[in-house]
């Protein structure tokens, strides 16, 4: 049986105030061309607030699934036969494991913007990554999926 629906997805979109800093960046173009004229100053203003757009949107699609007995964070696809216990991080324990306590063998997927965090085991014996570390808006639901998926994997 193959599932046709995601049972978690998420979107890590960049928060509101960072389109706020493209207009910024792209009135800072429109000031640099501002000495040519007012036709250079305009497509200053357009291509730089579009550059630093394509930048934003590039940083904030990344996405987190779980299916088909898969984490797929950004480009990692992880089957969930291979993962372990997940621990949810709240904001304090997920800036402790993304500095001092983080160890430079896992995967991380971080985004400064998204407080909560899941680490999850990796039990593979063959990988040297120790744990995933994946930042989230919801890292109970995802632990729920993630263990979902295992179970599922072990039960075929």
């Amino acid at each position: 049986m193959q599932l046709s629906a995601a049972p978690y997805e998420e979107r890590l979109t960049a928060p509101r105030s960072w389109w706020f800093l493209c207009l910024l960046a792209g009135l800072s173009f429109a000031l640099i061309m501002l000495p040519f004229g007012t036709l250079p100053m305009l497509v200053g203003l357009a291509g730089g607030t579009a550059a630093a757009a394509v930048v934003v949107s590039a940083y904030g699609s990344v996405r987190i699934r779980v299916v088909n007995g898969h984490l797929i964070a950004g480009e990692a696809k992880i089957p969930a036969s291979a993962l372990g216990d997940a621990e949810v991080l709240d904001a304090e324990e997920a800036r402790a494991w993304r500095g001092p306590k983080a160890d430079p063998r896992a995967f991380m997927l971080l985004r400064a913007y998204v407080p909560g965090a899941l680490r999850v085991t990796v039990t593979d014996p063959e990988d040297p990554t120790p744990y995933v570390f994946l930042s989230t808006r919801e890292p109970e639901r995802l632990a729920r999926a993630l263990r979902t998926a295992r179970d599922g994997a072990d039960a075929s």
